[in-house]
């Protein structure tokens, strides 16, 4: 078992409960541990959701997600999970029971002239740009190197925390179904149009 300590401004996750996660999603990565970093730091802040009390709201479906839902408790099956098909790195959460949300995305910093910088990983990124494609072992130590400083970062560097952007979502709701007028196989009322399902649409 690997040694997860990642100092005072790290993660603060037990390495059970990273173990858990990696397990969870099958493989460790640099998804994962922006996933790790976000769900420690709503876990912290927020609670783990039982039921709905708390959503979020992800903007990708990449592999932070997956840590999300297992160290939040928000998931598609409870309809506290909302996915928000815009391919960024960014969550927002919301507790019902006193309206408190936070949006959590990449830290973005400016140079004087207003442009864009590099991010924190930007060295890292550009040296596995210049690995040879066949060479396993070099992109393996950088993706253990990009990891390593995704879990040791203080959390405000690596992220700005603000409001949401979005109002909170409605609670999941439970709908009659029916069978589709071409294929027969049961739908939801809400995801028909004209009796058809979408994929027979």
């Amino acid at each position: 078992m690997s040694n997860y300590n990642f100092g005072v401004n790290g993660c603060k996750l037990t390495q059970e409960q990273i173990e858990a996660v990696i397990s969870f999603h099958g493989h460790y990565c640099v998804g994962l541990s922006f996933g790790l970093r976000v769900g420690d730091w709503v876990f912290r802040e927020f609670g783990r959701a039982e039921d709905e009390e708390l959503v979020a709201a992800v903007e990708t479906d990449m592999c932070a997600v997956d840590a999300i839902q297992f160290l939040v408790g928000c998931t598609f099956g409870k309809g506290n999970l909302i996915f928000l098909d815009y391919g960024k790195n960014v969550y927002s959460f919301f507790r019902r029971s006193n309206d408190k949300n936070v949006r959590i995305s990449p830290r973005v910093e400016r140079d004087a002239d207003g442009t864009v910088s590099r991010g924190f990983l930007y060295d890292l990124s550009e040296q596995q740009k210049k690995l040879d494609p066949e060479d396993a072992d070099g992109r393996k130590r950088i993706r253990e190197l990009m990891i390593d400083r995704v879990m040791r970062t203080d959390f405000d560097r690596i992220f700005s925390i603000t409001p949401a952007r979005i109002p909170m979502p409605e609670k999941a709701r439970i709908y009659q179904s029916q069978p589709c007028a071409k294929c027969g196989e049961l739908v939801m009322l809400s995801r028909l149009t004209n009796n058809l399902c979408k994929e027979c649409s």
